[in-house]
């Protein structure tokens, strides 16, 4: 695998082999415009390093914890509905993978196989995400399970109150995965009384959550200061920056752009994640400055999938660890603890185009 794969570049273009158009635009499509999609990669490139000269940086440390469990690198596998369309194993897999390489994951609801079968695979800390697609009780019998079944936390994602439409889906008339909402006539989306569940959670349901059930809570989808400090309060464990890789509201803020004020809200009393556009190691290495305690990779774990299923998400986080410890090394910094705020600054963004293989641009010259 090592011989086969030598740059991130290199995955992306297998996966892109190995998929399908309705599944390749799956993986890189957004909502409406994709705005939001190309805000995330435009973001991450006007933000530019300031880095320290004359440091030690023959041992370079990148391990941190979250609940309590290592991380061998701040990078977390994020939920992706529909996963085991990429490669079979689904969930499995990417526990497999969290665990070879000595990661998080979180599970989507979305996925398959289900949390319970994927609980049972050892060796890494899990999170599960859930939409909800019941009432109260329905919910708190998923949480129970949940916990019965060893999860380290719960995950409810806050930013899908309503589907949105993915036109390159729709154009396909392509629906992944099973049991979803259509994309193809929004009037069915008021005859489905599963899909208003999600719509209808709001800080009461948080508050329920916290006052029954003894698991970490995350909330995913938090974008503004007001709702992390809100959150925090509210005693949710993890506050989850992301705006779902720019695939629900359109024109929202790239991901990197809403950590900073979110971090000074939270203000260390919890740990702070984001997503969003995050592909390579120095895209990582910018989020840990400003501020993030983890950051998830959610289309660089699609690749990897669908180029080799978990030896290629392995192999994707060790190219991610080599490029972030590359990075540090070059910013003067031995340990990823000594990152900061200051060793980043707002510059002028790089020309586009601005899309999720924009990070790897030697794909467009036919590498």
């Amino acid at each position: 695998m090592e011989e086969e794969f030598m740059t991130l570049g290199e995955i992306a273009k297998q996966a892109r082999r190995n998929l399908n158009d309705n599944l390749w635009d799956y993986l890189r499509g957004g909502a409406d415009s994709e705005a939001a999609v190309k805000r995330n990669r435009l973001s991450l490139s006007s933000w530019a390093f300031r880095p320290k000269v004359l440091n030690n940086v023959t041992e370079i440390r990148t391990e941190r914890q979250l609940l309590g469990a290592p991380m061998r690198v701040p990078v977390v596998l994020p939920p992706i509905g529909s996963v085991q369309q990429f490669e079979a194993g689904g969930g499995v897999s990417v526990a497999e993978a969290a665990a070879e390489f000595g990661t998080a994951m979180i599970l989507s609801s979305a996925a398959l196989p289900d949390f319970e079968t994927v609980a049972k695979t050892p060796g890494c800390s899990k999170i599960f995400q859930l939409y909800l697609i019941g009432d109260r009780a329905w919910m708190d019998d998923v949480i129970s399970r949940t916990i019965e079944a060893g999860y380290d936390a719960f995950c409810l994602t806050v930013d899908t109150a309503l589907y949105s439409r993915r036109e390159r889906d729709i154009h396909k008339r392509y629906i992944p995965g099973s049991g979803r909402i259509s994309l193809l006539d929004p009037r069915e989306q008021d005859a489905n009384a599963d899909f208003f569940a999600q719509a209808r959670m709001d800080w009461d349901t948080v508050a329920h959550v916290k006052e029954n059930f003894d698991i970490p809570l995350v909330l995913k989808g938090i974008a503004r200061a007001d709702d992390a400090a809100r959150a925090v309060e509210a005693g949710v464990d993890i506050i989850y920056v992301s705006n779902h890789g720019g695939r629900q509201l359109d024109h929202a803020k790239g991901c990197i752009d809403m950590l900073p004020e979110v971090v000074e809200a939270v203000d260390g009393r919890a740990p702070v994640i984001v997503d969003g556009g995050f592909l390579r190691g120095a895209d990582v290495v910018k989020g840990l400055c400003l501020g993030a305690t983890a950051v998830g990779t959610g289309r660089l774990l699609a690749l990897g999938m669908a180029a080799r299923g978990a030896p290629g998400v392995v192999r994707a986080l060790e190219l991610l660890e080599t490029e972030i410890k590359l990075t540090m090394g070059l910013m003067g910094i031995a340990d990823i603890d000594d990152l900061s705020p200051d060793m980043v600054e707002r510059a002028l963004p790089l020309p586009g185009p601005y899309d999720v293989m924009s990070a790897f641009p030697l794909l467009a010259e036919g590498y």
